[in-house]
């Protein structure tokens, strides 16, 4: 393997970066359910002080014809090119405490020598802990709580947030690769996975976002501002019940959604919140087809709101 180091380059302010400080990591580009991660991150380099500390190397990570960059046309002149960036940054949450925040793309290429990078910046860093975030759709209710799948060596998360525990093979991501590979090594890293209702899986789902920054939260201490994300949901919800109120077949798969979750949540003999009465999982199918009625239904309204 090339030197992993070749794959980013440091600036001049990662110099002033103490040692010992959390990772905390998210990377779009796949199941961003509920756009969670992209909303957890963009809310961070918002509302928080951040300082780009390394750059990694776009054109040998990225496939631009798969995730094609945006230029602005106006008339008849380019007036701006926005390249997809991959960056670690030097952040101070709402109380000024320091974390490393890697954010960006996810690599579509060499993914052994970007974890071996990441890896490089924890112990450049001497990071402390390293948390990651993911975001995938599940039959469950938006009236219940949003829960998470929790992964890593950190046990105490584990066996306090972690509700669904499954023993089965997914698709996988290169933070996944990256969570791997510290945990040969017996460093500290966790990963929570949203379990996000499916058929808000296209949207822009706020309350997802603040699931995410509390999660990130419980594994490190640090606050983040989240009043504008919860008046955003507050929003989102209300027209998602409006919704409810003129679609009964929503209504309705809500509904078992929620029976099914609170059975499980009971303690019943439900093997995951995810089952039906008779213990099965629904399919790929089924789960298309109530999604495919929710969006034609968006469709058919004159004024859908935004954002759903």
């Amino acid at each position: 393997m090339r030197d992993p180091r070749g794959l980013y380059e440091l600036t001049p302010e990662a110099s002033d970066v103490p040692d010992g400080l959390h990772l905390v990591a998210g990377l779009t580009g796949f199941a961003d359910a509920g756009s969670a991660v992209s909303q957890f991150t963009a809310h961070i380099l918002d509302s928080l002080e951040t300082v780009t500390i390394a750059e990694f190397d776009t054109d040998i990570l990225l496939d631009y014809r798969a995730r094609r960059p945006i230029v602005t046309f106006d008339e008849d002149h380019l007036t701006a090119y926005e390249p997809s960036r991959l960056t670690l940054s030097l952040a101070r949450d709402e109380l000024g405490q320091p974390f490393l925040l890697l954010t960006g793309f996810e690599p579509d290429f060499q993914w052994e020598r970007f974890a071996a990078a990441v890896l490089d910046i924890v112990d450049r860093f001497a990071v402390s802990t390293t948390t990651w975030v993911h975001a995938i759709p599940m039959p469950v209710p938006h009236t219940r709580p949003i829960r998470v799948t929790v992964s890593g060596t950190r046990t105490d998360l584990i066996e306090t947030m972690s509700i669904w525990r499954p023993r089965t093979q997914v698709p996988a991501t290169a933070l996944h690769l990256v969570e791997y590979r510290l945990q040969e090594r017996g460093d500290s890293v966790v990963g929570f996975v949203l379990l996000i209702p499916h058929y808000l899986a296209d949207t822009e789902y706020p309350l997802a976002a603040i699931t995410a920054l509390e999660s990130v939260s419980a594994a490190t201490g640090h606050i983040f501002p989240t009043d504008s994300l919860r008046e955003q949901g507050r929003d989102f919800v209300g027209r998602l019940a409006e919704q409810m109120g003129e679609n009964g077949e929503l209504s309705k798969l809500v509904t078992n959604l929620e029976e099914r979750h609170d059975s499980y949540m009971e303690g019943t003999t439900l093997h995951s919140p995810l089952t039906d009465s008779d213990g099965e999982v629904p399919s790929a199918d089924d789960i298309a087809a109530e999604l495919e009625k929710f969006l034609a239904f968006r469709r058919d309204r004159e004024d859908p709101p935004t954002g759903l």
